[in-house]
């Protein structure tokens, strides 16, 4: 499969008709396909700090190897991130104090237009550094944190808002510098008006693994009694439950776990001090959501979850989502595949998929 800047719709039909032909032997004949816009689609970039004799500059590496490009303009980037690019090198090359041993810049914005500069240094950040970031910040209208090592240094905010509507309902989110959030908002709020949709029906409670900051959590509550999530991450978990009251949610419990130890507490393998205030089994859970890392269910969480009768599977990795439906489609069958195009011109394939258990 290659990819170009041109004919997109013909490049995501290739990852559509590759996407049947692998999960073919799961009797899937169709698949929900999501397109992401051509241009201004990522939320988030990362770029390496190019220094020359001419002042810094954007820099990519190519994958797989250490040769860097120059970057003048961003296409995919948000128009945030596209009017910030230039204006952010001009103020740099004007002063030394930000550009001196730079080397790496991000960006973090926000369909409402918020955004965050995080400007990444191989030096300590002093109190001149920080007078003229400040200055710099609100030169910008961004948000704006330095960082070296052992340094996090914050001017103004380390978080932004984005909102999304799903279910004619408008959610609001607090994203945090530094914490795990989807790269392209507008296939984003397709994944969660997709999952909250195929799971209307459910009922009973939700089990969530793998929850981030609520992403997923707070659209699918409508859906369910009561949801459990847990997230392994201090700052997403904190996130979740600012999100939770922000969107003034009450049928959430939220707890800082692993997947792997909250099968064991369910299974009553073993207790939690987490868990003193939770009363697992007044949980009545008809439902399981999760959105795994790029290696998937391992082997215990993948049996477990096939004990649910419904499984809502978000996966970043078609091959260890085919990997774990060789367990599942055995109690299963899959109702529902979709294809949410996360990452436009390249191979990556973001996939979703609605199991229900089989009748005997």
């Amino acid at each position: 499969m290659t990819f170009s800047l041109t004919d997109y719709q013909q490049q995501l039909e290739q990852k559509h008709q590759l996407t049947l032909d692998e999960f073919g032997e799961f009797d899937i004949n169709r698949i929900d396909v999501f397109a992401s816009p051509p241009e201004q689609y990522r939320m988030r970039a990362e770029f390496k700090a190019w220094h020359s004799a001419n002042g810094v500059s954007y820099a990519m590496f190519e994958p797989g190897s250490r040769k860097a490009y120059d970057v003048e303009t961003f296409p995919a980037g948000s128009v945030v991130i596209q009017t910030l690019m230039p204006k952010l090198r001009d103020h740099l090359n004007a002063h030394e104090i930000l550009r001196r041993k730079l080397f790496q810049i991000e960006f973090l914005t926000s369909t409402k237009g918020e955004s965050i500069i995080s400007l990444v240094y191989h030096k300590f950040l002093d109190e001149q550094w920080q007078a003229s970031a400040q200055n710099a910040a609100q030169h910008l209208h961004a948000r704006l944190i330095g960082r070296s090592r052992g340094q996090k240094l914050v001017i103004t905010d380390d978080f932004i808002y984005e909102t999304f509507e799903v279910a004619g309902k408008t959610y609001q989110y607090q994203q945090l510098e530094g914490s795990f959030t989807q790269p392209n908002g507008f296939v984003c709020r397709d994944m969660l008006n997709w999952a909250a949709q195929h799971s209307a029906g459910f009922g009973g409670d939700l089990l969530e693994l793998y929850c981030g900051n609520g992403n997923f959590t707070l659209p699918l509550s409508r859906n369910f009694n009561k949801v459990l999530a847990t997230e392994v991450a201090k700052s997403s978990i904190h996130s979740a439950l600012h999100n939770c009251s922000l969107n003034q949610i009450s049928n959430i419990t939220f707890v800082r776990m692993s997947a792997e130890d909250m099968v064991g507490a369910l299974d009553k393998v073993r207790t939690y001090e987490r868990l003193k205030e939770v009363e697992l089994d007044e949980y009545h859970f008809s439902t399981v959501f999760v959105d795994p890392p790029r290696s998937g269910l391992d082997p215990a969480t993948n049996a477990f979850v096939s004990r649910f009768d419904n499984i809502v599977y978000i996966s970043c990795n078609p091959i260890s989502l085919k990997e774990n439906l060789q367990l599942l489609y055995r109690t299963h069958r899959v109702e529902r595949m979709a294809l949410f195009d996360q990452f436009p011109y390249t191979e990556h394939r973001e996939c979703g998929v609605v199991l229900r258990k089989r009748k005997n």
